[in-house]
């Protein structure tokens, strides 16, 4: 019970800091005020007003719901310490305990989200992984990365859909992959992990298992939305449709499916076949060229401030943000803020939420 008493008396008081970082009465009454609007008759009919009231009610739950969680735990770690001061009780003891343990992490969470203020932080992400140098080998390190990213978002209880992905040779592996990750503060943790990952391991597709080095490149964006002010005018786009490849049947051999839309303006070009029918195909191709078009603007606003600051770089060597090693013996690198580890093995499994947190403090985020 002293563990309980301690705790609950410490972070009870601590508690409602928390709230006003957040200006939390205030997010409160804004969030009934836009629950208020969207129960009006009349909602959809502007529907870009819809969108921005719909975004900004997104916003305000991701910072409110985890705060709400934190004092409804504390209010049953107060009864449970109330009860235990009369009638101690183990099994009642360790409950209390986890629930401590649960607050004085998401706590520490909270505490460190007052870092993603970007203007875009909290928004969903499109994160594009593309193998570089390394042939076959590299193909299959960009799968394994692809795989890694899709852990971590459900580690993270994010939503993860595969909106584009190119395959690799025959002996497996991808060229390119587009995720989208939608959950609160995705594109804010993600952009930590934008650049350049290097893998050396004995290649499983060398006959003498020799030592390989291979590459592959993390561009995360943010996913926009409509309430964004980045024009795309029908008239600037071309798009062309041809039948889809790969996995998928019938429908996807004879049917024109598949989505090539061109930027005009700018050369910028997308493609998208996953999709099962043309229309979603174009939705989801919009989507992935509004983020692009976006990223260029912000490499235009970089380079005017750093005269040239280079954002995506050679998918080769020298240029790599973080070493995965596992062979001649096991680490994981990152080379901007010295981390590293042996557990390879936890990490492709997705436990990287140490390395962004690690990058997004030391660079101020």
């Amino acid at each position: 019970m002293k563990i309980c008493d301690q705790f609950t008396k410490e972070h009870l008081k601590d508690s409602p800091d928390s709230r006003s970082v957040f200006d939390f009465p205030l997010l409160v009454s804004n969030d009934k005020k836009l629950n208020k609007n969207m129960a009006e008759p009349g909602f959809w009919n502007n529907r870009e007003t819809a969108l921005k009231i719909i975004n900004e009610h997104k916003q305000i739950q991701a910072r409110i719901n985890p705060i709400q969680e934190v004092e409804n735990k504390l209010e049953n770690v107060e009864i449970a310490v109330e009860l235990l001061s009369n009638d101690p009780d183990e099994e009642l003891e360790r409950e209390c305990s986890v629930n401590l343990t649960w607050v004085s992490g998401k706590l520490d969470r909270l505490d460190f989200m007052q870092m993603l203020s970007g203007p875009n932080d909290r928004n969903d992400a499109i994160l594009t992984i593309r193998s570089g140098a390394g042939g076959q080998d590299s193909q299959d390190w960009a799968e394994m990365l692809m795989k890694m990213y899709i852990y971590w978002a459900e580690k993270q209880e994010f939503n993860v859909d595969i909106l584009s992905m190119s395959e690799g040779g025959v002996e497996g592996g991808i060229r390119e992959a587009i995720l989208s990750i939608k959950g609160p503060w995705a594109y804010g943790y993600l952009s930590a992990e934008g650049g350049i990952h290097r893998l050396v391991r004995k290649s499983p597709f060398d006959q003498n298992h020799r030592r390989h080095t291979s590459f592959a490149s993390i561009f995360p964006l943010p996913d926009l939305d409509d309430t964004i002010e980045i024009e795309l005018n029908d008239d600037e786009i071309r798009v062309d449709t041809f039948r889809a490849s790969g996995a998928g049947g019938q429908h996807v051999n004879k049917t024109d499916s598949a989505v090539r839309m061109t930027h005009i303006p700018t050369g910028i070009a997308v493609t998208c076949q996953n999709q099962r029918s043309q229309f979603r195909n174009r939705e989801v191709a919009r989507r992935i060229l509004r983020a692009r078009l976006y990223e260029l603007e912000q490499e235009k606003r970089r380079e005017e401030k750093a005269e040239i600051e280079k954002t995506k770089k050679d998918v080769s060597w020298g240029n790599q943000i973080r070493s995965y090693v596992m062979h001649p013996y096991k680490m994981v690198k990152d080379h901007r803020t010295g981390m590293e580890t042996s557990n390879i093995d936890n990490i492709l499994s997705g436990e990287i939420q140490e390395f962004i947190e690690e990058y997004l403090r030391k660079n101020g985020q």
